[in-house]
């Protein structure tokens, strides 16, 4: 089947993540990638060569060489100020980078993101947690670059120091450099053992910044304080956050504990040096000086890598696995589906067979769904919370593939069909509608992204919405701001972004299939139904084009005018047919029907 070839993808290797990531960043600016890391090891010279102009220094001073003096101070300072005029190239190119990485690496995750055709990453819990964690790295994913130059720079320092020791005074103290790993190593290790902590909590950490939302926002203000939930809030908060933080502690102090040893191993070694540079090797006063400038140098350098090595492993490592595994999730989800979608339909669209389980879960919220929708119909769709009418226009809309059966779409089985050529005959309104914080016009006219700045489409869509009242209430009609924190912005009732929503759902004059879930359901009744009444005639006017609307209600006045009605109960459709039919049958639809039409009585 050529939709959704790939349900599980595993986190890839840790080496090749990392190398993919570091070849993104050099095919967005092989330049000042380039640029970067030769500054940043040019920088490391200068400063690493400190201990052997100090030996130098003190020699000459012994030996009372005013010219060895001099060349000594000399290489001093030119170190210094070498260090300090690289160091600030290094960090200048480095930010310049960074700045024009974040950008392409901040594009390159919600490319991949939205390029899938279904949404499932969007919805599965698992998904859900990793890309969680990849949300938060992406913004910082852009430092790994800068870090692995920097620790470039370090190790450069550390085997610069360690051949000066070597050569300078005895081949043994190459062990120095040995006795670091045990720092490198649980550097190494750590973030690892804490990341999954995190992430086996990530749940947890999503809940409370959750609870922090609804304690904080303005959405959930009134209802908060109304119900005077915020004691409660502010005390799941606590908790859910502790639920997160109380393993991730744990997991930080054991780390820790196996760190500190590695330091001590560490400086148990260096003392050692110092005794048998001093005691046993009988080293002269600037050899001295050179073991104790450059062992004070080596620790510092050997805590930098460390500290280096400990963030990239967190974040480039960690990182870098998150994002090459959504690359991975992204091309395994590629559409091998290559069919065009009809300019028009002959036969219609229909349901097979067709069972739907959301992801992670084995409850079907859709079973063994037969339907046939008709060309130039209007359908409409009915049935309690939970029976499936949503999903079923999820599947629809191709955002799901279905778990069983087939769509068909005149005859050609919708899995076979290009996403983008489908949807490009599809227009849609939703009751879960997104707030696009706009200007008026573009908030709108996002529904037909060409026609984005057609002031007249957008203006007929606005119309056809009958959200002309929404438009006339704006100081700057449809070039207003939409939104109250941004300049100039201001805020919308519920109803009125449901309005604009809708009309957004208009831009596309004559989509083969218009897919109205419940879009109006903060309108009054009468409202909707002129409005969809409207509609359903627009759409009977031109049935020789083949167009389908399919409206999902609760409100069974506006449902009635449909030519076929699809009743849901269970998962299950229960009955379907034509508004008089299913009265006549005395069945689920006539019971639903005449509780609601008492209840406006």
């Amino acid at each position: 089947m050529p939709w959704s070839n790939a349900r599980e993808v595993p986190m890839p290797p840790a080496l090749p993540s990392m190398w993919r990531a570091l070849k993104r960043g050099f095919d967005a600016e092989p330049l000042l990638i380039s640029l970067s890391l030769g500054l940043a090891l040019l920088a490391a010279l200068p400063d690493a060569l400190i201990p052997l102009w100090t030996k130098q220094l003190v020699d000459g001073a012994l030996a009372s060489d005013r010219r060895h003096v001099l060349g000594a101070v000399s290489w001093l300072g030119a170190s210094a100020v070498g260090t300090w005029f690289l160091l600030l190239l290094s960090q200048r190119t480095q930010r310049r980078f960074r700045d024009r990485l974040t950008i392409a690496l901040e594009s390159h995750v919600a490319e991949l993101q939205a390029s899938v055709a279904t949404i499932e990453h969007h919805e599965r819990p698992e998904y859900l947690d990793r890309l969680a964690v990849l949300r938060n790295q992406v913004f910082v994913l852009d430092h790994m670059y800068m870090s692995l130059f920097t620790t470039c720079g370090w190790v450069l320092r550390v085997g610069v120091i360690v051949g000066l020791l070597v050569a300078k005074l005895h081949p043994a103290l190459a062990l120095l450099a040995f006795f670091a790993l045990p720092t490198i190593l649980t550097s190494t290790w750590r973030p690892g053992v804490e990341r999954a902590a995190e992430e086996r909590g990530a749940a947890a950490n999503r809940l409370a910044r959750h609870l922090f939302d609804l304690a904080t926002t303005a959405p959930p203000g009134k209802e908060v304080r109304v119900t005077r939930i915020g004691a409660r809030l502010v005390e799941e908060r606590r908790a859910a956050w502790e639920r997160w933080y109380g393993p991730v502690s744990a997991a930080r102090g054991a780390t820790a504990g196996w760190h500190a040893a590695g330091w001590a191993v560490f400086g148990a070694a260096y003392v050692g040096a110092v005794v048998l540079v001093t005691s046993l090797l009988r080293a002269t006063p600037g050899e001295v000086s050179l073991l104790l400038v450059a062992g004070a140098r080596l620790s510092a350098y050997i805590g930098a890598t460390v500290g280096e090595i400990g963030f990239l492993r967190g974040i480039w490592l960690d990182g870098s696995k998150r994002l090459a595994w959504l690359e991975d999730y992204a091309a395994a989800l590629v559409e091998t589906a290559t069919a065009a979608a009809p300019a028009r339909l002959a036969r219609g669209v229909r349901f097979e067979n067709v069972s739907f389980a959301y992801p992670g879960t084995d409850k079907l919220v859709l079973e063994d769904v037969d339907l046939a929708f008709e060309p130039g119909s209007v359908v409409a769709i009915v049935g309690e919370n939970g029976a499936g009418k949503s999903t079923l226009v999820k599947l629809l809309c191709r955002l799901y593939p279905p778990t069983r059966g087939r769509i068909l779409i005149d005859g050609v089985e919708l899995a076979g069909i290009a996403p983008e050529s489908w949807r490009e005959q599809l227009a849609g309104a939703f009751q879960d509608f997104f707030r696009f914080e706009l200007r008026a016009r573009h908030t709108v006219g996002l529904g037909d992204v060409p026609k984005l700045d057609d002031v007249p489409a957008v203006e007929s869509a606005v119309d056809r919405a009958g959200a002309n009242d929404v438009v006339e209430k704006l100081l700057a009609g449809l070039d207003t701001q939409l939104g109250p924190t941004w300049p100039a912005g201001v805020e919308l009732s519920f109803g009125q972004w449901q309005k604009l929503a809708l009309a957004r759902g208009f831009m596309r004059e004559r989509p083969l299939v218009l897919v109205l879930d419940e879009p109006t359901a903060a309108l009054d009744a009468e409202t909707e139904h002129a409005l969809f009444e409207r509609y359903a005639a627009a759409s009977r006017e031109r049935a020789e084009e083949g167009r389908i609307t399919v409206l999902v209600s609760h409100r069974f006045s506006t449902v009635r005018m449909a030519d076929y009605i699809v009743v849901m109960n269970g998962a299950r459709v229960v009955e379907s047919g034509s508004h008089d039919a299913l009265m006549a049958r005395r069945g689920t639809y006539a019971e639903l029907y005449g509780i609601q039409a008492a209840a406006y009585r």
